[in-house]
């Protein structure tokens, strides 16, 4: 019985860190509001961008971008973003 309530709480913990686990989005930028912090992905993805993300300086309208993010609120907040710049 105690192995199996131990594995039973291992499962769950496991569960529980997949699901808190950020999520990944990528795609072109369609709209960048630096004094509000958002940016606007062609697909309508909208994203916070926290003033701690460095590669805010590197976003334009244009460029490619790969993120990863956190729900907090009803928000997808960035917590990591690869930014690429648009090609000519």
């Amino acid at each position: 019985m105690t192995k199996t309530v131990t594995l039973l709480v291992a499962l769950l913990f496991a569960v529980s860190v997949a699901w808190a686990a950020d999520k990944e989005v990528q795609g072109k930028v369609k709209g960048w509001d630096a004094a509000a912090g958002m940016v606007t992905l062609e697909d309508g993805t909208t994203l916070s961008v926290p003033a701690s993300v460095t590669e805010r300086g590197d976003i334009k309208e244009g460029v490619m971008v790969k993120v990863s993010y956190e729900e907090k609120d009803g928000q997808k907040v960035v917590s990591k973003m690869e930014v690429t710049p648009a090609k000519p």
